[in-house]
């Protein structure tokens, strides 16, 4: 089989990893095929009917913790939980044992996400998908969340992934995961009902965060009050109590004795008092500012490209101001339509030099593992050791901006250590059924270097042959 760099670098750059038999699907316009995976955004969508919608999951997991409370107020001897491993979903949401929903949910939703990662036939869109969960992060270490995390991902990323920003952007930040992870449901109007009764007021998390992290970017000239005023705006913006009986338990709702009254200004702009439409108008605008499109252009340009070949080595990526300025002006162009802005990615020269320069996260390395791989997804529990060894939890940012982007931020040297021992373990367990070096050759044709290439044909055995093969820069890298 004859493998092209373009193909090589539309599977691997663009994508999540290639199978081999993927390689032989892509004919000659490795461009065109990823533009042609922007037609199908149903293939960003996991349809998995055993995962619980996120107002499910809240409920099960508040209903086993009042069950866990009432017996332990009344004295009653409860029993042990069962292993995690003889617990499978089913049981656990039906069980009144808070931790074995909190670990079965959360696995659940990382081996879903991870074999439709392996399996899909449209990577650069999945890619997409992992870019702005990450861009829109939350995490399974703040109370609910972890049971939440996995559904937003579901629920709010990937219906919108190739919409517009805009949309994006609101089922984002209205998100229960969102909402609860940012505290805004314990953000009140200090002049509204409940403000002018309990003396409560503003939480200013989820406004900074919306105009730092989700829209203008540091630099883009907002004040702090402009972030106050964001967060008055948002109030009332919370979910039903998961222990309500309503039907709309566990869900986002507006509250409107909770928002603070009255016309408020952001960036200039004011927005008059009409409640829940006036987040809505001010996300829209958010959406559509210049700066936005600035911040959110340098941002894709970063993960897809990486540094400037051009400039010096250094620690921070710098992509280049050619294809930064080309997503900027296909984001302001279509409106903020993400498909024309993957479209625009995909159209930059620079994402085309064959020259690797991004090395994967620890959650990269692991899927492109598995799209050779598929068989390491069945013991997940194993999988799961795997990733706190290799330093990323998935769904566990350490922040809200997320998991690093950085170079630097995955180079330390006892990470490494951690890839060569998965890499060796997953090795030892699922021997290569071809040899390794045609296996180098199909899976990077002319990006393969020799140095790789001469390591792998002269390594003592197959398994050791593959571990130099997931441990070489090529695979590394992309």
């Amino acid at each position: 089989m004859v493998v092209t760099a373009e193909a090589a670098l539309s599977l691997h750059r663009f994508g999540v990893g290639a199978g081999v038999d993927e390689l032989k699907q892509v004919s000659g316009d490795a461009r065109g095929m990823l533009k042609a995976q922007l037609a199908r955004p149903d293939a960003a969508l996991i349809t998995q009917p055993s995962l619980p919608s996120s107002s499910t999951a809240a409920r099960l997991l508040v209903r086993a913790q009042i069950a866990k409370r009432t017996a332990a107020m009344a004295g009653a001897a409860t029993a042990p939980p069962r292993p995690l491993a003889r617990m499978d979903l089913n049981d656990a949401l039906a069980s009144s044992d808070p931790g074995a929903i909190r670990r079965s949910v959360y696995e659940a939703e990382v081996t879903a996400r991870l074999r439709h990662g392996a399996t899909t036939q449209v990577s650069f869109v999945e890619r997409l998908v992992l870019f702005w969960t990450n861009h829109f992060a939350v995490s399974v270490d703040k109370g609910a969340v972890h049971v939440l995390a996995g559904a937003m991902e579901r629920e709010a990323i990937r219906p919108h992934v190739l919409g517009k920003f805009a949309d994006l952007l609101k089922a984002a930040e209205r998100h229960p995961a969102m909402l609860l992870f940012l505290d805004n449901q314990q953000s009140i109007g200090p002049n509204s009902r409940v403000g002018s009764r309990t003396g409560r007021g503003l939480n200013e998390n989820l406004a900074r965060e919306i105009l730092e992290l989700h829209t203008l970017g540091v630099d883009g000239g907002y004040t702090q009050t402009d972030v106050t005023n964001l967060a008055r705006i948002l109030t009332g913006w919370g979910w039903t109590p998961p222990k309500s009986d309503r039907d709309d338990a566990g869900q986002t709702a507006f509250f409107a004795e909770r928002h603070e009254p009255g016309p408020i200004t952001v960036l200039g702009r004011t927005y008059a008092a009409e409640g829940a439409a006036q987040a809505d108008a001010v996300l829209d605008d958010l959406a559509r500012h210049p700066a936005t499109a600035r911040h959110l252009a340098r941002k894709l340009a970063a993960h897809f490209v990486g540094n400037d070949p051009q400039a010096a080595q250094f620690v921070r990526d710098d992509p280049p101001a050619a294809a930064v300025a080309r997503i900027e002006a296909a984001f302001r162009q279509s409106d903020g339509d993400l498909r024309a802005v993957a479209a625009a990615i995909v159209d930059c020269p620079q994402a085309w030099d064959p020259t690797p320069r991004k090395i994967k996260t620890p959650y990269e390395f692991v899927l492109s593992v598995a799209r050779l791989e598929p068989r390491i997804l069945d013991d997940e529990q194993t999988l799961m050791r795997a990733f706190v060894a290799l330093g990323q939890r998935p769904m566990a940012p350490p922040s809200p901006k997320g998991f690093e982007d950085e170079q630097a931020a995955w180079l330390a040297p006892h990470s490494f250590k951690e890839r060569v021992d998965w890499a060796s373990m997953v090795a030892d367990r699922f021997p290569p059924s071809s040899d390794p070096a045609a296996l180098a050759d199909d899976l990077f044709g002319p990006l393969l270097s020799s140095q790789t290439k001469l390591e792998v044909a002269h390594a003592a055995s197959g398994p050791q042959a593959l571990t130099l093969l997931l441990m070489s820069p090529e695979f590394q890298r992309r």
